[in-house]
C-alpha cells in the first residue's frame, strides 16, 4: 500500500504520515484527542492519533452549539484538539488563524448512529458483504470492527459531502443478537484501529421483527415467528444472567459480549420497526436487566413517545422512508416531530452510505414535515438530532456532539443554512485538523481504493 498516497489531501505531507503511521497497529496505548484520559485495555485497542491541527478561530458565522444554542455573528476557537470557547464577537482571536465565516454557519461534526461502511462498502459486491454473520439466530460473539475496511471510499464521501466526523459502524440486521458494533473517528487509516474513537463504549446490534424470522425460518429453523424471535431471545439472556452470575473464568466470547450489556457497559442498539414490538422489548429488557439505548429505523416511533421518554429510549430515525416492508407501513413522516413534542430523544440516522451524506438535510426535512403540522421546532434543536444527541446515545456526548469548552474540536463550517439543501461543507475539522477544505484541491480526501480510477478526488 502507498500510504503518501492516501494523504494527498493534507497540505503537511510528512507530518501527517507520521500522525497516520502512528495510527496504525502500533499497540501502542491510545491517546485521546481532546485532552489525557485514561481508557480500560480492550482486545483491539484504538491506535488513533490525532492529525496535526493549527489554532484556528472561526469567526463572524451563525453557530449552532448541537445542544440547542444559536448565536448570531459568533465566534469559536480551538487548539490542542479542543474546543477553547464559543461567544460572541468580543472573544479575543490573538494567536489564533482566524477564519472568516460572515454569512456562513458552524455546527459540531455530524454523527451517524446506524452506518454500515466499511462491512458492506462500495464497490457493493458479494465480497465485501461483511455485515451479517448469517449462520445463527444469535452471534452476540461476532465484532463489527473485524468486517471494516477503512478504504472504503464512503468515508471519504461522508466526510466532504456530509460533514461527518464519527459514525457507528453496526453489524447488519438478520440476526436477533448482531455482534458488537464500533464507533470511528471519519479520518485516513491504514488500520480500523487507527480509527477507532478513543473511551467509545461498544454497542451491541439487536433486530426484532421480519429479518430474523424471514432469514431463519426460510431455512427451516426457528425462529420464524415473531414469538419465536422472544423465545430465542430470552432463553439466550437466561443463559447470560448465568454466565454472569459465575466467575466468567471460561472464556466464552458470546457470553463475555451479553455479560457487558448486563454490566452496563455495552450499549443495546435495537433495530425495530413496529410500536408493539419495541414495548415488548423494553419489557424484555427489565425482565433480563438490560436497557435499550436505542431502536433504530423505529417508524412506529411516533405512536409510543411517552413509554420512550419514561424509559430513556432514543429513536434513531429516517425522515421519510417507509412502505418497504409490512412492518414499515405505517410510517410517517411527523416521526421526529411527534416524538419530539412526547418529550423523546430523536435522532437521524442513516442506514445508507448515500443517506449519510445528507443528513443536514434529512433532520431539514423531519422538521418541515413538523411544521405543517403546526409543531414549530427551532433551527438550533435540529441540528442537535445529528450531532448531540446521537452522542449521546452512542456513549461519546462528553467528548463530542456539541461545541463546548474541553470537548473535541469536530467541527463543520457549512457555506450557507446547514438546513438548506442548496448548502454543503465548505470546512470539516476533526480534533483541530483541518481534513477537508472545498476550496483546496490538496484537502480533498481520496482512498487508496481510488487512486489511479477515474475521477479520482472528485466530490460525489
Amino acid at each position: 500500500m502507498n500510504v503518501n498516497t492516501r494523504l494527498l489531501f493534507a497540505a503537511a505531507a510528512g507530518t501527517l504520515l507520521a500522525a497516520c503511521s502512528a495510527g496504525g497497529g502500533s499497540g501502542k496505548a491510545p491517546v485521546a484527542s481532546a485532552s489525557a484520559r485514561d481508557y480500560p485495555e480492550v482486545p483491539y485497542p484504538s491506535t488513533y492519533r490525532p492529525y496535526p491541527g493549527v489554532p484556528t478561530a472561526l469567526v463572524g458565522a451563525t453557530i449552532y452549539d448541537g445542544a440547542g444554542g444559536r448565536i448570531d455573528k459568533g465566534t469559536v476557537l480551538f487548539r490542542d484538539g479542543e474546543v477553547v470557547a464559543v461567544g460572541d464577537a468580543g472573544l479575543s482571536t490573538e494567536g489564533y488563524t482566524r477564519i472568516d465565516g460572515t454569512g456562513k454557519f458552524v455546527t459540531p461534526g455530524v454523527i451517524d448512529i446506524h452506518s454500515h461502511l466499511g462491512d458492506y462498502p462500495t464497490p457493493s459486491v458479494d465480497a465485501h458483504s461483511d455485515g451479517n454473520e448469517a449462520t445463527a439466530p444469535t452471534t452476540p460473539d461476532v465484532w463489527a470492527e473485524h468486517s471494516v475496511w477503512p478504504q472504503d471510499p464512503g468515508f471519504t464521501r461522508a466526510l466532504a459531502n456530509g460533514g461527518v466526523t464519527a459514525l457507528q459502524i453496526l453489524p447488519g440486521s438478520a440476526n436477533l443478537m448482531g455482534g458488537r458494533s464500533v464507533t470511528l473517528k471519519n479520518v485516513p487509516s491504514r488500520t480500523v484501529q487507527g480509527m477507532k474513537f478513543p473511551g467509545a463504549p461498544y454497542g451491541f446490534k439487536m433486530a426484532c421483527g421480519e429479518n430474523p424470522k424471514r432469514v431463519y425460518g426460510g431455512k427451516g429453523r426457528k425462529p420464524s415467528t415473531r414469538m419465536g424471535n422472544f423465545a430465542v431471545n430470552r432463553q439466550t439472556w437466561y443463559e447470560a444472567k448465568e454466565y454472569a452470575a459465575g466467575d466468567r473464568k471460561d472464556r466464552d466470547l458470546a457470553k463475555e459480549t451479553l455479560a457487558g450489556v448486563l454490566d452496563g457497559e455495552i450499549l443495546v442498539h435495537n433495530h425495530c420497526y413496529r410500536a408493539d414490538e419495541m414495548a415488548l422489548v423494553m419489557d424484555m429488557a427489565k425482565e433480563m436487566g438490560y436497557r435499550v439505548t436505542a431502536f433504530h429505523h423505529a417508524v412506529e416511533a411516533y405512536k409510543i413517545g411517552d413509554l420512550l421518554r419514561e424509559n430513556d429510549v432514543c429513536s434513531a430515525i429516517w425522515a421519510d422512508w417507509y412502505g418497504f416492508k409490512m412492518e414499515a407501513y405505517d410510517g410517517i413522516l411527523e416521526n421526529a416531530a411527534l416524538l419530539r413534542q412526547a418529550g423523546a430523544c430523536v435522532v437521524i440516522h442513516s442506514d445508507s452510505d448515500q443517506g449519510i451524506q445528507r443528513l443536514n438535510q434529512e433532520a431539514a426535512k423531519a422538521q418541515a414535515a413538523g411544521a405543517r403540522m403546526g409543531i414549530d421546532i427551532p433551527d438550533a434543536e435540529v441540528v442537535g438530532w445529528f450531532t448531540l444527541n446521537a452522542a449521546k446515545a452512542m456513549g461519546i456526548a462528553d467528548m463530542t456532539g456539541s461545541l463546548e469548552p474541553g470537548k473535541m474540536a469536530d467541527v463543520v463550517l457549512w457555506n450557507g443554512d446547514p438546513l438548506s439543501v442548496y448548502s454543503r461543507p465548505e470546512k470539516v475539522w476533526i480534533d483541530g485538523a483541518l481534513m477537508y477544505d472545498a476550496l483546496d484541491p490538496k484537502r480533498r480526501p481520496v482512498s487508496d481504493f481510488e487512486l489511479g480510477q477515474p475521477g479520482e478526488g472528485d466530490v460525489k
